[in-house]
């Protein structure tokens, strides 16, 4: 009987990471697969837990910054799938170098899927008000990175995964996961999202919840499962041999149901202030010791309207099932709990 082949996951234990690790191990077609997980500082309850989400699976203590160790596990890793900083460039060139290796030693193209964000399309529109027929839309039918602003996060990485999915020598099966807002109590490890940590942490710094500048930007959502069946839905594709790859690579995963940042901190300011949390309720602009450390990169990320339609995964069959039930803004009272608790 023949082993089974390998994946490699960094930021298995995040909340979009564990997610897809359990959705991957409750699909009976998906094979039964070796995972190796790269994790920081594994304690042995950290490292049950993965265990117990995904049978075969063994931990490899490292950081982002590991790049000997990440190029190592990458070479000798059929598929590698990448949940962890979707813009730390150095593990990523870590990453395509090993399936460069690995390319080159076995004569078969590794897969790579790289989990990156709707960010890259932003409008930096600093969060002023935009009329959203002049919003920009895309598709990712004949979407390609150079369409975006230069300065927009992801850019730089997302730009080095394509072109290392298009040579010809040593080739990669690169894709991309453009997620919207995701949100939802996962099922993994991480139970919450990162947008919700994210805010309830600047209101603790500045006494208020806010945006960056007025927040009348928008961007779709998506419940974090959602989000982590269309990972295992492009997974399922490459094995199948029926997913775009390299330059038709780039998948969008996103819904209609839109949620205005300045809503979003209204919403989470008065969850905090009526527990006492806050010296206010309500969504302010963030004060500049907030902004300020993120610079330029934080007004194109959480300042842009963005607005995406995603084509290539409904082509493959996904269906945002999760997020019809719940709404984002319906879902964030319970997953504001839960983030409070956590934050205690």
């Amino acid at each position: 009987m023949a082993s089974p082949q390998t994946l490699f996951i960094l930021g298995a234990t995040g909340h979009l990471g564990s997610q897809f690790l359990v959705n991957l191990a409750h699909n009976p077609a998906i094979p039964q697969l070796r995972v190796v997980a790269l994790v920081r500082k594994p304690t042995p309850e950290t490292q049950a837990k993965l265990k117990e989400i995904y049978k075969d699976l063994e931990v490899v203590e490292g950081l982002l910054d590991d790049a000997a160790e990440i190029e190592s596990q990458a070479k000798k890793a059929d598929y590698v799938v990448n949940c962890a900083s979707s813009d730390h460039f150095g593990s990523i060139q870590a990453i395509l170098a090993g399936l460069e290796n690995r390319s080159e030693s076995t004569g078969v193209p590794p897969i790579y899927i790289h989990v990156s964000g709707l960010g890259i399309i932003g409008d930096n529109s600093r969060g002023e008000y935009v009329a959203p027929e002049n919003v920009p839309h895309y598709s990712d039918i004949g979407f390609t990175i150079d369409q975006c602003l230069p300065t927009n996060p992801h850019v730089n990485c997302d730009t080095a995964i394509v072109a290392a999915g298009t040579r010809k020598e040593r080739p990669i099966r690169t894709m991309i996961l453009f997620p919207g807002l995701f949100y939802g109590i996962g099922d993994g490890i991480r139970k919450t999202s990162q947008i919700l940590r994210l805010y309830a942490g600047f209101a603790v710094q500045a006494r208020f919840a806010g945006t960056w500048g007025p927040g009348y930007n928008r961007a779709g959502s998506l419940h974090v499962k959602d989000c982590a069946n269309a990972l295992v839905i492009m997974f399922k594709a490459a094995l199948e041999g029926k997913s775009d790859e390299g330059c038709d690579g780039l998948y969008f995963a996103t819904t209609e149901q839109e949620v205005e940042l300045r809503e979003m901190a209204r919403l989470i300011g008065d969850i905090m202030f009526e527990k006492g949390l806050l010296e206010k309720g309500g969504s302010h602009p963030l004060p500049l010791e907030v902004t300020a450390p993120f610079g330029e990169v934080g007004w194109s990320l959480l300042g842009s309207n963005m607005n995406a339609t995603p084509v290539r995964l409904k082509q493959l069959g996904w269906e945002p099932l999760e997020t019809r039930k719940k709404s984002f803004y319906e879902y964030i009272s319970e997953e504001m709990e839960l983030v409070l608790r956590y934050m205690q």
